[in-house]
């Protein structure tokens, strides 16, 4: 057996056995998600995710295994912001908090499907059309200076969300909550509850996210099993990580500047390979804990000095 497909195989397998652990347990259904139980899961996906960096480097090398940890790192980061989209999804449709965790669930896992499928298409378009990944690198300049520029209180309008008028549009859809169902009988007809369409506007908001994250990945590295792995062990911590964040995700002021930074710096390496500039991954992964580690940390001083 090849070392890659040991790799996916050990992935595939420690894949199926976190999630087995994580439900069977560490989550209750129809039970909240306590701040200690929120670390707790926190910290078990984060370390699962060091253990495998640990793996890739015995099997695959120090190169994979250190473009595994900045594709994550990246991907982590981002996550923060499509927890703050999450917070304003769940109070605009007043959803019960006993229903958040296995609301979360279905989204995140619908969401992986879609993620999949979304890199599989760009590792085929890379592959066979290597000037797209410039086209990504400009992209992600433009997004990073945005990003960089824009607003931290700039509102999100679910009532003009795409998604949600098509679903209001093409399907019956009903305020209630079905105590937890998808869909209810109301009137002799079928109606799709809130629940369903809280769960169908996570997964596709974190799609939105990926159009960002998974091209600033592909410019860490073109690896396949990479860009995978990082990808989805990122998405599946984010479920803890928003019970463990959803009180202070605004408290990160300046995390979204640090991320800009980075996809501006990911971008620049893109786009530097036209001049034939290679740039090291051992600089763009310090780059990356850099950008978020100082994000963090003046946010976190600005916190104290405000409570002074």
């Amino acid at each position: 057996m090849a070392p890659s497909q040991i790799t996916y195989l050990t992935f595939g397998i420690v894949l199926i056995l976190a999630v087995v652990f994580d439900l069977g347990l560490l989550s209750k259904k129809g039970k909240t998600v306590t701040m200690k139980k929120a670390l707790v899961q926190t910290g078990f996906w984060i370390l699962l995710a060091l253990a495998f960096f640990g793996f890739l480097w015995y099997e695959q090398g120090h190169k994979t295994a250190i473009e595994y940890l900045s594709a994550y790192l990246m991907e982590w980061s981002l996550s923060i912001d499509n927890i703050f989209v999450f917070i304003l999804i769940f109070s605009f449709f007043k959803l019960n908090e006993k229903y958040f965790a296995r609301v979360l669930l279905i989204g995140i896992l619908i969401a992986i499907i879609l993620r999949i499928i979304f890199i599989t298409v760009g590792v085929a378009l890379v592959a066979n059309f290597h000037w797209i990944l410039y086209i990504f690198g400009a992209i992600l300049i433009y997004t990073g200076i945005s990003m960089f520029t824009a607003k931290k209180d700039e509102g999100v309008n679910l009532e003009e969300n795409k998604v949600y008028k098509f679903l209001k549009r093409f399907l019956p859809v009903t305020s209630e909550d079905g105590n937890g169902k998808l869909a209810i009988i109301k009137n002799g007809k079928k109606m799709y509850t809130s629940i369903f369409v809280v769960i169908i506007l996570l997964a596709t908001t974190d799609l939105i996210f990926a159009i960002d994250s998974i091209p600033a990945v592909f410019g860490i590295t073109q690896e396949r099993l990479v860009i995978y792995t990082s990808n989805i062990f990122a998405v599946l911590g984010l479920r803890s990580l928003f019970f463990l964040l959803r009180g202070a995700v605004n408290k990160f002021t300046y995390l979204q500047q640090g991320i800009a930074v980075v996809l501006i710096f990911i971008g620049l390496k893109m786009l530097s390979e036209i001049l034939g500039i290679n740039i090291s991954i051992y600089i763009s992964l310090l780059v990356i804990i850099l950008c978020i580690g100082i994000a963090i940390l003046i946010s976190v001083m600005r916190q104290k000095n405000k409570l002074v």
